[in-house]
């Protein structure tokens, strides 16, 4: 599904505009994705109505958060009055474009806005931004976290559960703000003129086709971001580009943008601008801001505490856009070298009776399991499924039966991970569990000294949880707090 590029208001909002506004939020979202836009709302003057499918009991911890501000909130179901009655109406980014009374607020001219557009239209100051299939989360930290050791008024945020729109009002023209940015968040920008001023891409696969529909209009959606920036900040623009991707590679064919690459090299390092990381492990930069010929590597071997050469690969590109924004080598190297793994993201959270935990929960779509079982396997008791986005499972399924000892399965994906792992070789055990509590005990009833149990879904969290932090919570508390009852399951 492609939203037409005039599907939202290019007209700017300015906070003085939205005084005594009846504004609507639809979409409070259950990662803290409305919170923000509605608090800042409330401080702008505006009239707010929240509303959400979702009931007081799933949105508690957001509304507990909320409860304080004068909002009107219409829970477990939309009314078309709150809609018809909204001077400007603001859709979550999970909301379907689709959604009949998103339809209708178009068809009666009615402002549809963004939280992510409103920023992008409000911010003064330099955006760098990510975005990909894989990798998103992880290489924005790092990102953000090499930025704020040159440039301590750096901002973080975007599609990382939190909200920067009430500080707009504080950034500066040349502060930088690093924002991780969804398809749909992407998608949504189509709509108006500005792009990122660093925009890095870290890979493409497969994913979010229930909503989308197809990958051609997945990957559309990601390629607004090296769109040209048309925002003042056109002569500093960057393309930074996974060189090891093809189509991602492709995509700096006629980019008005400079262009820089990350990824893997053979002896033999590329002369194309970019950080290239050697067999050995060092990144090697070329044709980069304050990189000379003869540099030594910005990063050596051993250098992070990231397990997995995916995340090698995610520091390379992290480093290679932060020497584009003007971050030293020497300053890239130490934040690099400081940076803590993101929670939920191959994190060991556990060891008992010579077995490692690993909570993986952020990861959801195939390829990002992948990675972990490259990174923990072969001695590893994989836990995956969850909701069923429409992706692909044949690759995870091959990758499983080498790289893991067995699989327990979860969730609505269940069935069709089993097919693929069943039809790849070699065969290994898999078990079938109704709960995360069942599947954390037959793990644990599985796993031996030397072992690794290890959650990495492959999938989205939202048939069963909260969200993948929710997810991975209570894997966490679980795996902490000792052993469950086994309830029935299936082995096959």
């Amino acid at each position: 599904m492609t939203v037409h590029s005039s599907f939202f208001t290019t007209e700017v909002l300015h906070p003085q505009d939205l005084a005594g506004k009846n504004v609507t939020v639809m979409g409070l979202g259950l990662f803290g994705g409305g919170r923000g836009l509605t608090e800042a709302l409330c401080r702008w003057g505006a009239r707010v109505t929240v509303t959400d499918l979702a009931d007081e009991k799933r949105l508690g911890s957001t509304l507990a958060a909320l409860g304080r501000l004068p909002v009107r909130f219409v829970l477990g179901k939309h009314r078309e009055e709150d809609f018809l009655g909204a001077d400007v109406v603001f859709v979550n980014p999970a909301v379907p474009r689709t959604a009949p009374l998103v339809r209708l607020c178009r068809d009666r001219d009615i402002p549809i806005e963004t939280e992510m557009n409103l920023f992008f239209k409000l911010c003064p100051g330099r955006i760098a931004a990510v975005t990909g299939s894989n990798g998103k989360t992880t290489t924005t930290r790092l990102l953000g976290e090499m930025a704020a050791a040159q440039f301590p008024r750096t901002r973080l945020g975007g599609n990382l559960g939190r909200s920067l729109l009430g500080e707009v009002e504080s950034i500066r023209r040349d502060d930088w703000v690093v924002l991780e940015l969804s398809s749909f968040q992407l998608e949504d920008l189509a709509s108006i003129r500005r792009r990122p001023s660093i925009s890095l891409v870290t890979n493409l696969s497969s994913n979010h086709l229930d909503r989308h529909g197809t990958y051609e209009c997945y990957a559309a959606a990601k390629r607004v971001i090296l769109e040209s920036p048309e925002d003042g900040f056109e002569g500093t623009a960057w393309a930074i580009l996974n060189g090891g991707d093809t189509r991602v590679r492709s995509w700096a064919e006629g980019l008005s943008r400079r262009v820089a690459y990350f990824g893997c090299s053979s002896g033999v390092i590329p002369r194309a601008a970019g950080l290239w990381v050697t067999p050995e492990g060092d990144a090697i930069a070329r044709g980069l801001p304050g990189i000379a010929e003869t540099a030594p590597p910005v990063l050596a071997a051993g250098d992070l505490n990231l397990r997995g050469r995916f995340n090698l690969i995610n520091c390379a590109g992290a480093a290679a856009a932060a020497l584009a924004m003007g971050v030293g080598p020497d300053v890239v190297r130490s934040a690099a070298r400081a940076f803590k793994p993101v929670p939920h993201r191959l994190e060991l959270i556990h060891t008992e009776e010579g077995v490692e935990y690993y909570n993986d929960s952020i990861a959801t779509t195939p390829e990002s399991a992948i990675c972990a079982l490259e990174a923990l396997g072969p001695r590893a008791i994989l836990i995956a499924g969850g909701y069923d986005k429409g992706t692909p499972f044949g690759e995870l399924g091959r990758v499983i039966a080498r790289r893991a000892r067995a699989a327990v399965l979860i969730g609505k994906t269940a069935s069709a991970i089993e097919t693929a792992i069943a039809a790849a070789r070699p065969k290994i055990p898999i078990h079938r569990e109704a709960t995360i509590e069942c599947a954390v005990e037959r793990a644990r009833s599985l796993a031996g000294p030397g072992d690794r149990v290890l959650l990495s879904p492959a999938c989205a969290s939202y048939d069963m949880f909260v969200n993948f932090e929710d997810r991975g919570d209570r894997f966490t508390r679980l795996v902490r707090g000792g052993r469950n009852p086994v309830a029935e399951s299936t082995q096959t």
